[in-house]
């Protein structure tokens, strides 16, 4: 919830620990992988599900910057609005984000310079039980040093109207994308295997035209980063590719997760 200036966790002790000592723990113990040795990515998309079935996919992301963070500032978090049916893409009023581990603080200028433009609203309630964005910010918090954050859902939008936004807030090196989303639902481990490759290369390619709907929740974020990049000459990589067959669950009906980085 939102209490004054400061959103409050809304998925602590359900999607990750609410004990701050357990959460730093999980957090580590999927960062424990060696941090890939390349040039630190401009963006990177990672999923949003609960620790014990994405958190070591998101790990995959997030080790790179280890030790080699100290010149990100601003996080520009983004992506789809799982509790809210909202218009366009909202921020919250909010100052800060709580996690178990302490408090981000929202970068307010420039979510008052994107309103002001038209490119986003201002919604509260949009944010308030909103897991998507929440669970990056255990990882953010370990990787990073003093970052501050602007803090974006995506509703009834499409990839232009994306793109708009993060090509207004791209900066430069003091500033790390982040796309949060998860891959195919609930198809049988084999079908999601076969429909998360072809969402990897589209990726890869950097054909936002070809994931449709099924085959990412944060489908429109994805798609507005992919125009940027495009546009840019950037390149994005395949990290990690996995579903929760392989990490915490059946493989009767699975949720595919993947790691990608944009340099």
């Amino acid at each position: 919830m939102v209490v004054g200036s400061t959103r409050k966790p809304a998925v602590a002790g359900t999607f990750y620990p609410a004990d701050p000592t357990r959460l730093e723990e999980a957090v580590r113990g999927h960062l424990r992988e060696n941090p890939i040795p390349s040039p630190l990515s401009k963006a990177i998309i990672a999923p949003h599900a609960g620790f014990e079935y994405s958190g070591s996919i998101a790990g995959t992301a997030y080790r790179q910057f280890i030790g080699r963070s100290a010149g990100i500032r601003k996080v520009v978090l983004i992506g789809p609005a799982h509790r809210l049916a909202i218009r366009g893409i909202a921020a919250p009023g909010c100052e800060r984000f709580r996690t178990p581990l302490g408090d981000v603080p929202v970068d307010q200028e420039s979510v008052k310079i994107l309103a002001a433009r038209g490119l986003i609203s201002i919604n509260d309630r949009a944010h308030i039980d909103e897991h998507g964005l929440e669970v990056h910010l255990p990882f953010l918090q370990t990787v990073l040093k003093s970052f501050s954050i602007v803090p974006l859902v995506v509703g009834n939008a499409d990839g232009g109207k994306v793109k708009a936004v993060l090509d207004a807030q791209w900066g430069g090196p003091e500033t790390l994308i982040v796309v949060s989303s998860d891959l195919s639902h609930y198809y049988p481990y084999d079908q999601a295997r076969e429909l998360d490759g072809k969402t990897a290369a589209a990726i890869e390619e950097l054909e936002p035209g070809r994931i449709a709907t099924e085959q990412a929740c944060g489908r429109i974020a994805i798609q507005g980063l992919l125009l940027c990049a495009r546009e840019r000459n950037l390149i994005a990589q395949t990290l990690d590719l996995r579903n929760s067959g392989d990490t915490a669950g059946t493989r009767d009906q699975v949720v595919g997760y993947g790691a990608f980085n944009v340099n």
